[in-house]
Formats: C-alpha cells, sequence, structure tokens
C-alpha cells in the first residue's frame, strides 16, 4: 500500500484578495512559513516519509524543504505537480477577470469542467498532469509514504480522481493553505483517510 500525504502551500499574498496566481511566483508570507514549520511538525510526528515530491513552483518547493528538514526525507521537484496555467487572466484578480469576461468567469465557478482558459489549460489538461504524477509515486513507491505538496487546483484535482469524482466535483472539495490529506492506495482500491485537515495551524498568528 502506498500512502500519499497531499499537502497544499503555505500562505501567499493573492490568496485575499484573491487572484489567478497559477503560474506566477509568490513568495510565502510570514504566516506561510509558520504554517510550512507546523505542517512539517505534524507530518514529522506522525509519519516517516520516504520522499517529498514538489511543485516546482517556489512556493511549494519552501513548504516541501520544511517537511524534508523535519522527516530527514529527502525532497525532489516534480513538474507535474506545477499549478494550473491561467494563461491571460494569470494573476488577475477576481474583480478585473469578472470584468473582462463576465460570462467565463461565472463558467468556471458553475461548470469548471467545461471551461480552458484564454491561452492556457483546462482542468482536463491539469487532470492528466497530477495523473502523471500519480503513476509516478505508485511506479516508485508501492510500499511507502510519499509527501506531495502542490497547490489549490493540484490538490483538488487529484482528490477527484482517487475519490472517482467527476471534474464537476472540483469546487466541492475545499484546501487551505498548508491543509493535510491522507490517502492510501492498495489492493485495486483508494481511500482518503483525511481531508483539509489543518488543526496543526490552530493558535498561529493571523
Amino acid at each position: 500500500m502506498t500512502k500519499i500525504l497531499l499537502i497544499r502551500h503555505g500562505h501567499v499574498d493573492g490568496i485575499k484578495p484573491e487572484r489567478f496566481r497559477g503560474r506566477q511566483e509568490v513568495a510565502l508570507t510570514a504566516r506561510g512559513r509558520a504554517e510550512a514549520q507546523a505542517v512539517a511538525r505534524r507530518v514529522a510526528a506522525a509519519w516517516r516519509p520516504k520522499i517529498i515530491y514538489t511543485s516546482p513552483m517556489g512556493r511549494c518547493v519552501e513548504t516541501g524543504a520544511a517537511i524534508a528538514r523535519a522527516c530527514g526525507a529527502p525532497a525532489e521537484i516534480c513538474n507535474d505537480l506545477a499549478d494550473i496555467d491561467y494563461g491571460a487572466w494569470q494573476f488577475k484578480t477576481f474583480a478585473d477577470a469578472k470584468s473582462a469576461d463576465p460570462a467565463l468567469f461565472a463558467a468556471w465557478f458553475a461548470t469548471p469542467q467545461l471551461v480552458r482558459f484564454p491561452n492556457g489549460e483546462s482542468l482536463q489538461d491539469l487532470t492528466a498532469r497530477v495523473a502523471n504524477a500519480l503513476r509516478l509515486v505508485l511506479a516508485r513507491h508501492a510500499d511507502d509514504t510519499v509527501v506531495l505538496v502542490g497547490h489549490d487546483s493540484v490538490n483538488r484535482a487529484l482528490l477527484t480522481q482517487v475519490l472517482d469524482q467527476p471534474l464537476s466535483a472540483y469546487w466541492r472539495i475545499a484546501q487551505s493553505p498548508c491543509c493535510l490529506n491522507e490517502i492510501d492506495i492498495g489492493g485495486g482500491g483508494s481511500t482518503a483517510q483525511r481531508i483539509n485537515e489543518t488543526a496543526h495551524l490552530e493558535g498561529l498568528a493571523p
């Protein structure tokens, strides 16, 4: 059985007020760094991961490095865990995107499975990449515990796959900064032991 600990990166600017962050490099804030340390302690206290795979985006690399240090495990970049490419909407505020194309903006929240961002990706593209990352993990780590550090979009796409949910369920899965998801895969099936756990972040300064 492979145990996957799926984690979102820590807090960054652009979460509130909301922007389409995607491939934009945004550093962890002071809170984000504190969240990364907290989730690192949570993982180290309960598991012994073999390796940490991270998105190539700096916010995930930094979060993964904190976990790697706490667990004494190596960290490696996995390009297929990169955030969705928002194309022309890259780093636009929600307000600006809604003003520029109200119909597409509304569709993203109503029928995300039918949207392709201008000059960017669709959820189908993202899901194919995430499936590649999942196949890599299962091929290399049949009996290991592995940490994946991704993004809001990446984690939602991966969870829809392991929970056998359609892409239309994308918005039904919450993913808070530095949340923890625990997924067991083996014996021809998968089980989510926990989703969007954030108890380890309680007491952090706002």
